[in-house]
């Protein structure tokens, strides 16, 4: 069974965070929900929301993938977290999945210099701050995947599911919860 980091920090995007790991878990995905602080989050509109674990908790864990949402101020204060910087920087040393919605592959995965050379998508308003901004609602380069915003989020959700658990059942979970 894969296994998927989905980290989540004060201010960010709850219909992202609930999303993803709502769809990877129908994906037989192992998500584990990591705060970069304390267990208790309060989420961009006041949800709040609670993290099996912290970060440090799980810095000595490999996942096969790990998953930013975004929302603002979530994404500065997930760019602000250390351990998470270190997490993601070994996740692409070894070539793992890195996945990114929203504000976050501006704010986490391009100002860690994690997009350098590659294609990405983000939130509208932060695509300057992509190397090279694709205009597309979800972009996979190489280990690497980003998504635009709320709206696109179960389009997102469900590719990660395809990375990690194969296209068949990809397709299973978008008929199920009928989306296609």
């Amino acid at each position: 069974m894969a296994k998927a980091l989905v980290v989540i920090a004060d201010g960010i995007e709850e219909m992202e965070t609930v999303i993803i790991t709502d769809i990877l878990t129908r994906g037989g995905v192992e998500v584990t929900l990591a705060s970069v602080a304390h267990q208790q989050v309060v989420a961009a509109r006041g949800l709040k929301l609670v993290a099996d674990v912290t970060l440090s908790d799980v810095q000595d864990s490999s996942f096969d993938m790990i998953v930013c949402p975004g929302g603002l101020p979530g994404a500065k204060n997930l760019r602000d977290s250390a351990l998470l910087t270190r997490l993601l920087e070994k996740q692409n040393r070894q070539q793992q999945w890195i996945a990114a919605i929203c504000a976050s592959p501006a704010f986490v995965l391009a100002h860690h210099g994690l997009l350098e050379g590659r294609r990405a998508t983000c939130y509208p308003g932060c695509e300057e701050m992509l190397p090279e901004h694709v205009d597309e609602d979800v972009v996979v380069d190489g280990h690497i995947i980003t998504s635009q915003g709320p709206g696109t989020a179960m389009g997102f959700a469900l590719k990660l599911v395809e990375v990690l658990a194969g296209d068949i059942t990809a397709k299973e979970v978008a008929s199920a919860a009928l989306i296609e």
